[in-house]
């Protein structure tokens, strides 16, 4: 009998992914600093429509011109604009800095109050772990996008009216195409939130600081930012995410051209692979 005993094989217990993602979420979710940002996110369009409003700005009608400019001339007096004008701003600071801040507290917050030693330990591999967490910021970053997006247009409609949705080449687009052209400018914005999570998520694996995740991120977007503004490092551009930010623009247009928002997503592609890859490399020497 103690022969038995001794040959059975122990049997690890393992939790079915999808408790653990549940978990995340509600932790995410939950947190009061998470509902106070997603508030705050929301406000934005609504604060830019009426701003916009108020200015009595003339550029509302249909016209061309490139990126930002082009949006927030065409906000006023077009309900279709405001939410990716919306996007666009919040693109090139206050989104990656959000992201990155949900992103330093899924691995550099824990590691500091102690939670992630034990979710170390636990049976739950370090590439499940990983996953989990990677998840957990891309829901939150996609609800963001969503949020701002669905109140940007709700905004629009009601200063505008439904008469409004043009695109900026001068032609009216129904409810339907309208809410398509939202819905792919959101989920574009989303693919590049994803690319700053993973950055922060391999940042967030190896301090456990998440301020220094915050900082670090801030910094790159800024200083990425001005070297875009720089014509003697060209060769450099490429490379840099934000070089496609400005296309959300592009979504706009008729036909939509697809070269610098395909380029985008790619290039965003690029960057959740490698971030998860350093994050992983990083998390499976990670002492428990």
């Amino acid at each position: 009998m103690t022969a038995t005993l001794d040959a059975a094989p122990v049997e690890r217990w393992s939790v079915p992914f999808h408790r653990l993602y549940r978990a995340e979420l509600r932790w995410i979710f939950r947190r009061p600093r998470t509902l106070i940002v997603l508030g705050l996110l929301a406000l934005i369009p609504v604060i830019v429509g009426i701003g916009l409003t108020i200015a009595g700005d003339s550029g509302g009608g249909p016209g061309g011109g490139d990126g930002d400019n082009a949006l927030l001339a065409s906000a006023a007096g077009n309900a279709l604009v405001l939410p990716l004008a919306t996007l666009g701003l919040t693109l090139n600071l206050m989104l990656p800095l959000v992201t990155a801040m949900s992103a330093g507290d899924a691995l550099a917050g824990e590691s500091a109050v102690g939670t992630l030693r034990g979710l170390l330990l636990a049976p739950v591999s370090r590439g499940r772990l990983l996953l989990m967490k990677a998840l957990g910021v891309a829901t939150f970053t996609l609800a963001a996008a969503l949020l701002m997006a669905v109140v940007a247009l709700i905004t629009g409609l009601v200063i505008n009216g439904t008469g409004s949705l043009f695109t900026l080449s001068g032609n009216t687009l129904s409810f339907v195409d309208a809410l398509g052209r939202v819905a792919l400018a959101a989920a574009w914005v989303t693919l590049q939130l994803w690319a700053v999570g993973a950055i922060a998520l391999a940042i967030s694996a190896c301090t456990e600081h998440p301020m220094v995740v915050v900082v670090s991120m801030l910094a790159g977007v800024v200083v990425s930012t001005v070297l875009l503004l720089l014509s003697a490092v060209d060769w450099l551009h490429p490379f840099l995410l934000p070089q496609s930010w400005t296309a959300i623009a592009d979504i706009l247009r008729d036909p939509i051209p697809a070269d610098q928002l395909g380029e985008g997503a790619i290039r965003a592609a690029c960057y959740v692979v490698i971030g998860l890859s350093l994050a992983y490399a990083r998390l499976s020497t990670k002492d428990g």
